[in-house]
């Protein structure tokens, strides 16, 4: 089979108008050392706070959490709720967007434990 009659058999449904797999941008979203693992912890408990996050993900940097974070909400995955008390406490929880995700973890998860000792 040529590359062309497979793009005409299948551009329906793995490719885009554009030629593209649809499945790259989401993960380019999620590529990153600590963005699955951020989405983990706020999948167990939501609302979590910055300094609860760090500790569960040593040995992450403040660096690294502070743009990990700002990369999923700029996605639309996290959601950051900055309350003006003093001393300043701010929260994060997935997104409705980010919750749709959650099938798709456990999925990936299954095949993770069927395949992966």
């Amino acid at each position: 089979m040529t590359y062309e009659e497979f793009k005409e058999k299948v551009s329906n449904v793995i490719l885009t108008e554009s030629g593209n797999c649809p499945v790259m941008p989401v993960v380019q979203m999620l590529q990153g050392k600590w963005k699955l693992q951020i989405l983990y912890e706020l999948c167990i408990k939501s609302p979590m706070r910055f300094g609860e996050l760090k500790k569960l993900l040593k040995p992450i940097t403040n660096t690294a959490l502070t743009n990990a974070l700002k990369e999923l909400e700029k996605d639309e995955l996290v959601q950051r709720i900055q309350y003006n008390e003093m001393p300043l406490r701010v929260e994060y929880s997935l997104t409705e967007k980010g919750q749709d995700l959650l099938p798709v973890f456990y999925a990936i998860s299954q095949w993770g434990m069927k395949y992966i000792p």
